[in-house]
């Protein structure tokens, strides 16, 4: 699974269509889960710094997914993309 999460990575920075906002969150979050398990990072502190704030909401909703999960949720994610 490894080498098809590095594979998935590297498609991923190869999309030729950029992927919605959203999806780009749920890729980044997925990736973080995947490679750092929980998010045990405190939040931003700037109240207006959004996009960290976004990034970190979303990594820390996957709190508890196993790095299996988180992988094989990255590696399908990606495989719909390139479709």
């Amino acid at each position: 699974m490894k080498e098809q999460f590095e594979q998935a990575k590297k498609d991923a920075e190869s999309l030729t269509d950029r992927p919605s906002n959203e999806t780009l969150l749920q890729l980044y979050s997925l990736y973080k889960q995947a490679t750092e398990g929980d998010n045990t990072k405190e939040p931003p502190e700037n109240p207006f710094d959004f996009v960290n704030k976004a990034k970190h909401e979303a990594w820390a909703a996957l709190r508890g997914k196993t790095t299996e999960e988180a992988m094989q949720a990255y590696i399908d994610l990606v495989g719909k993309l390139k479709s």
